[in-house]
Protein backbone atom coordinates (compact mmCIF):
# COMPACT_ATOMS: atom_id res chain seq x y z
CA UNK A 1 0.00 0.00 0.00
CA UNK A 2 1.19 3.52 -0.86
CA UNK A 3 -0.15 6.60 0.92
CA UNK A 4 0.12 10.37 0.72
CA UNK A 5 0.14 12.25 4.04
CA UNK A 6 -1.00 15.87 4.26
CA UNK A 7 -0.28 17.40 7.68
CA UNK A 8 1.27 20.77 8.54
CA UNK A 9 2.73 19.59 11.87
CA UNK A 10 6.18 18.22 11.15
CA UNK A 11 6.16 16.02 14.26
CA UNK A 12 2.81 14.42 13.50
CA UNK A 13 3.59 14.09 9.79
CA UNK A 14 6.86 12.29 10.45
CA UNK A 15 5.32 10.28 13.27
CA UNK A 16 2.52 8.96 11.06
CA UNK A 17 5.00 8.21 8.30
CA UNK A 18 7.22 6.22 10.69
CA UNK A 19 4.26 4.40 12.20
CA UNK A 20 3.01 3.33 8.77
CA UNK A 21 6.50 2.27 7.71
CA UNK A 22 6.66 -0.04 10.72
CA UNK A 23 3.50 -1.71 9.37
CA UNK A 24 4.96 -2.12 5.89
CA UNK A 25 2.99 0.78 4.42
CA UNK A 26 4.94 3.07 2.07
CA UNK A 27 4.55 6.86 2.15
CA UNK A 28 4.75 8.09 -1.44
CA UNK A 29 4.73 11.75 -0.35
CA UNK A 30 4.35 13.78 2.86
CA UNK A 31 3.14 17.36 2.31
CA UNK A 32 2.01 20.29 4.43
CA UNK A 33 -0.83 22.01 2.53
CA UNK A 34 -3.79 21.36 0.27
CA UNK A 35 -2.17 22.41 -2.99
CA UNK A 36 0.74 20.05 -2.38
CA UNK A 37 -1.71 17.27 -1.55
CA UNK A 38 -3.45 17.58 -4.90
CA UNK A 39 -0.13 17.68 -6.75
CA UNK A 40 1.09 14.59 -4.86
CA UNK A 41 -2.09 12.66 -5.64
CA UNK A 42 -1.82 13.50 -9.32
CA UNK A 43 1.83 12.46 -9.38
CA UNK A 44 1.76 9.32 -7.23
CA UNK A 45 -1.84 8.06 -7.51
CA UNK A 46 -1.75 6.60 -3.97
CA UNK A 47 -3.95 3.89 -2.48
CA UNK A 48 -4.94 6.21 0.37
CA UNK A 49 -4.60 9.83 1.53
CA UNK A 50 -4.23 10.69 5.24
CA UNK A 51 -5.30 14.33 5.53
CA UNK A 52 -5.48 16.94 8.29
CA UNK A 53 -8.65 19.07 8.15
CA UNK A 54 -6.95 22.36 9.05
CA UNK A 55 -3.85 23.39 7.15
CA UNK A 56 -2.18 26.59 5.88
CA UNK A 57 -2.84 29.30 5.03
CA UNK A 58 -6.05 29.93 7.04
CA UNK A 59 -6.11 26.74 9.15
CA UNK A 60 -9.87 26.30 8.66
CA UNK A 61 -10.87 23.63 6.16
CA UNK A 62 -8.11 23.58 3.53
CA UNK A 63 -7.32 19.93 4.07
CA UNK A 64 -10.93 18.88 3.76
CA UNK A 65 -11.41 20.96 0.61
CA UNK A 66 -8.32 19.44 -0.93
CA UNK A 67 -9.49 15.93 -0.01
CA UNK A 68 -12.89 16.53 -1.60
CA UNK A 69 -11.22 17.88 -4.74
CA UNK A 70 -8.96 14.83 -4.88
CA UNK A 71 -11.98 12.54 -4.70
CA UNK A 72 -13.73 14.60 -7.37
CA UNK A 73 -10.79 14.17 -9.73
CA UNK A 74 -10.13 10.58 -8.73
CA UNK A 75 -13.53 9.04 -7.84
CA UNK A 76 -13.28 6.44 -5.14
CA UNK A 77 -9.87 7.61 -3.88
CA UNK A 78 -9.75 6.47 -0.23
CA UNK A 79 -9.30 9.36 2.22
CA UNK A 80 -8.75 9.19 5.98
CA UNK A 81 -9.22 12.61 7.59
CA UNK A 82 -7.56 13.49 10.90
CA UNK A 83 -8.88 16.31 13.06
CA UNK A 84 -7.89 17.82 16.39
CA UNK A 85 -11.52 18.28 17.41
CA UNK A 86 -14.91 16.84 16.51
CA UNK A 87 -16.10 18.95 13.58
CA UNK A 88 -19.40 17.40 12.59
CA UNK A 89 -20.01 19.48 9.46
CA UNK A 90 -16.74 18.33 7.94
CA UNK A 91 -17.51 14.67 8.61
CA UNK A 92 -20.92 14.89 6.96
CA UNK A 93 -19.59 16.96 4.04
CA UNK A 94 -16.84 14.47 3.29
CA UNK A 95 -19.26 11.56 3.40
CA UNK A 96 -21.83 13.38 1.25
CA UNK A 97 -19.81 12.49 -1.84
CA UNK A 98 -20.11 8.77 -1.05
CA UNK A 99 -19.13 6.93 2.11
CA UNK A 100 -17.07 4.24 0.40
CA UNK A 101 -13.39 4.56 1.27
CA UNK A 102 -13.62 7.43 3.74
CA UNK A 103 -12.65 7.84 7.38
CA UNK A 104 -12.75 10.58 10.02
CA UNK A 105 -10.63 10.15 13.15
CA UNK A 106 -9.51 12.39 15.96
CA UNK A 107 -5.73 12.84 15.96
CA UNK A 108 -5.47 11.34 19.43
CA UNK A 109 -6.41 7.98 17.89
CA UNK A 110 -3.01 7.87 16.17
CA UNK A 111 -1.54 7.04 19.58
CA UNK A 112 -3.45 3.76 19.50
CA UNK A 113 -1.36 2.13 16.79
CA UNK A 114 -3.61 -0.87 16.25
CA UNK A 115 -6.78 1.23 16.02
CA UNK A 116 -5.15 3.69 13.63
CA UNK A 117 -3.61 1.05 11.37
CA UNK A 118 -6.89 -0.87 11.30
CA UNK A 119 -8.64 2.32 10.17
CA UNK A 120 -6.00 2.94 7.50
CA UNK A 121 -6.39 -0.54 6.07
CA UNK A 122 -10.18 -0.52 6.30
CA UNK A 123 -10.52 2.79 4.47
CA UNK A 124 -7.92 1.81 1.86
CA UNK A 125 -9.99 -1.31 1.20
CA UNK A 126 -13.06 0.83 0.51
CA UNK A 127 -14.59 0.68 3.97
CA UNK A 128 -15.62 3.39 6.43
CA UNK A 129 -14.08 4.40 9.75
CA UNK A 130 -15.80 7.16 11.71
CA UNK A 131 -14.51 8.12 15.15
CA UNK A 132 -16.94 7.12 17.88
CA UNK A 133 -16.71 10.63 19.39
CA UNK A 134 -17.99 12.09 16.11
CA UNK A 135 -20.82 9.59 16.11
CA UNK A 136 -21.68 10.39 19.73
CA UNK A 137 -21.92 14.13 19.03
CA UNK A 138 -23.97 13.56 15.91
CA UNK A 139 -26.38 11.50 17.99
CA UNK A 140 -26.64 14.25 20.61
CA UNK A 141 -27.62 16.85 18.04
CA UNK A 142 -29.87 14.47 16.12
CA UNK A 143 -33.29 15.95 15.30
CA UNK A 144 -36.37 14.43 13.70
CA UNK A 145 -35.30 12.00 10.99
CA UNK A 146 -35.93 8.41 9.87
CA UNK A 147 -33.21 7.38 12.32
CA UNK A 148 -35.54 8.38 15.16
CA UNK A 149 -37.64 5.33 14.31
CA UNK A 150 -34.85 3.03 15.41
CA UNK A 151 -34.77 1.35 18.80
CA UNK A 152 -31.81 2.11 21.09
CA UNK A 153 -30.21 -1.24 20.16
CA UNK A 154 -30.71 -0.58 16.44
CA UNK A 155 -29.12 2.85 16.82
CA UNK A 156 -26.21 1.19 18.62
CA UNK A 157 -25.80 -1.29 15.77
CA UNK A 158 -25.97 1.49 13.19
CA UNK A 159 -23.38 3.47 15.12
CA UNK A 160 -21.01 0.51 14.98
CA UNK A 161 -21.75 0.14 11.26
CA UNK A 162 -20.72 3.78 10.85
CA UNK A 163 -17.40 2.94 12.50
CA UNK A 164 -16.85 0.38 9.75
CA UNK A 165 -17.50 -2.79 11.75
CA UNK A 166 -18.76 -5.93 10.01
CA UNK A 167 -21.78 -7.83 11.33
CA UNK A 168 -19.48 -10.36 12.97
CA UNK A 169 -17.43 -7.62 14.63
CA UNK A 170 -20.63 -5.92 15.83
CA UNK A 171 -21.83 -9.21 17.28
CA UNK A 172 -18.55 -9.56 19.16
CA UNK A 173 -18.72 -6.00 20.47
CA UNK A 174 -22.31 -6.33 21.69
CA UNK A 175 -21.85 -9.96 22.80
CA UNK A 176 -24.81 -11.21 20.75
CA UNK A 177 -25.16 -13.74 17.94
CA UNK A 178 -24.49 -12.98 14.27
CA UNK A 179 -28.14 -13.79 13.62
CA UNK A 180 -29.29 -11.15 16.10
CA UNK A 181 -27.13 -8.54 14.38
CA UNK A 182 -28.44 -9.56 10.96
CA UNK A 183 -31.99 -9.12 12.26
CA UNK A 184 -31.17 -5.65 13.63
CA UNK A 185 -29.53 -4.64 10.35
CA UNK A 186 -32.58 -5.84 8.42
CA UNK A 187 -34.84 -3.78 10.71
CA UNK A 188 -32.60 -0.74 10.21
CA UNK A 189 -32.83 -1.00 6.42
CA UNK A 190 -36.61 -1.40 6.60
CA UNK A 191 -37.17 1.54 8.95
CA UNK A 192 -34.90 3.81 6.88
CA UNK A 193 -36.76 2.82 3.72
CA UNK A 194 -33.65 1.36 2.10
CA UNK A 195 -34.75 -1.12 -0.54
CA UNK A 196 -32.20 -3.36 -2.29
CA UNK A 197 -30.35 -1.45 -5.02
CA UNK A 198 -27.84 -2.39 -7.70
CA UNK A 199 -26.31 1.10 -7.76
CA UNK A 200 -25.85 1.85 -4.06
CA UNK A 201 -24.88 -0.28 -1.11
CA UNK A 202 -27.60 -0.12 1.54
CA UNK A 203 -25.04 -0.25 4.33
CA UNK A 204 -23.39 2.92 3.02
CA UNK A 205 -26.75 4.64 2.56
CA UNK A 206 -27.74 3.75 6.12
CA UNK A 207 -24.51 5.25 7.48
CA UNK A 208 -25.11 8.43 5.47
CA UNK A 209 -28.65 8.70 6.85
CA UNK A 210 -27.27 8.21 10.35
CA UNK A 211 -24.57 10.88 10.00
CA UNK A 212 -27.01 13.34 8.42
CA UNK A 213 -29.69 12.78 11.07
Amino acid sequence: MRVVIAEDSVLLREGVQRLLADEGIETAAAVENGDELLDAVIEHKPDLCVVDVRMPPTFTDEGLRAAIECRRRFPGLPVLVLSQYVEERYAVELLAGGASGVGYLLKERVADVKEFVDAVRRVADGGTSIDHEVITQLMVRSKKSPVDKLTPREREVLGLMAQGLSNTAIAGTLVVSDGAVEKHVGNIFAKLGLEPSNSEHRRVRAVLAYLDS
